[in-house]
């Protein structure tokens, strides 16, 4: 399946579920791979103002504020999704976080 025709079936069944996180963070990564990272971050941070529990998010949404050369805004998501994974008791993602906010202070 293409890109595209992934991306149009995903905005199809948004019109159906536009409050689904899987539906509109699956939508932000399509919009990553076509090199939009802007609009993916918009996408996620609804996601995340939305289902602050949205676990998933919180990696991606702080690998785009790097690429974008926003490491505030990365060490403060890694943070927070840090917190939550706690609180959910996730520790895989918990580490994966911590491991990345590592590597983005040791730059």
């Amino acid at each position: 399946m293409s890109a595209v025709s992934r991306f149009q079936q995903l905005q199809e069944m948004l019109k159906s579920e536009p409050n689904d996180s899987f539906l509109n963070y699956a939508v932000a990564l399509e919009h990553a791979k076509m090199g939009e990272i802007q609009k993916a971050i918009e996408l996620i941070e609804v996601i995340l103002n939305r289902d602050i529990n949205y676990l998933g998010a919180y990696y991606q949404l702080g690998n785009y504020y790097e690429l974008t050369k926003q490491p505030e805004k990365a060490i403060a998501i890694y943070n927070k999704g840090i917190e939550i994974a706690t609180k959910q008791n996730n520790r895989k993602t918990q580490s994966e976080l911590q491991e990345a906010l590592w590597l983005l202070q040791d730059d």
